[in-house]
């Protein structure tokens, strides 16, 4: 099998070595997987910590649910939940940190604040500056 390989941060991971281990931090107050448990700051930093030493790759920060019939927040809203835990997370993890947004603004502010992964469910078609920032930033993609 050829290798696969992914830049991430200026490392190269083989993906044909293994599988990576995303730990999904939803900070909402109405995540349909975790019911907002994880919605404040210090409770977010502390479940991110603990993925990361349970062997999680990569911790995914979201702030805006994507769950159907979930209403919409203001890049500014998700940007005030989600910069302060990728900034503790970054001082305090080994692991690769995602913002999990469609909106390249917010993932601008996340990639400065310490991400290093922009995952992005709209695949890029739902802000038309994500794939030139994920270009400028050379920051991963997914």
């Amino acid at each position: 099998m050829p290798a696969v390989l992914w830049k991430v941060d200026g490392n190269v991971l083989d993906l044909t070595q293994r599988a990576l281990i995303m730990g999904v931090l939803n900070v909402t107050p109405d995540s349909f997987s975790d019911g907002g448990e994880f919605f404040a700051t210090r409770a977010a930093v502390k479940h991110g910590c603990e993925m990361a030493r349970n062997g999680a790759d990569i911790v995914d920060v979201g702030g805006e649910s994507t769950r159907p019939g979930a209403q919409p927040v203001s890049p500014e809203e998700e940007m005030e939940r989600v910069l302060p835990v990728i900034r503790e997370l970054r001082g305090a993890i080994q692991s690769h940190i995602s913002i999990d947004t469609s909106k390249a603004k917010v993932a601008r502010a996340a990639l400065e604040a310490g991400a290093s992964i922009i995952n992005d469910v709209s695949g890029g078609r739902g802000d038309p500056g994500m794939l030139a920032l994920a270009a400028e930033k050379g920051a991963a993609l997914i």
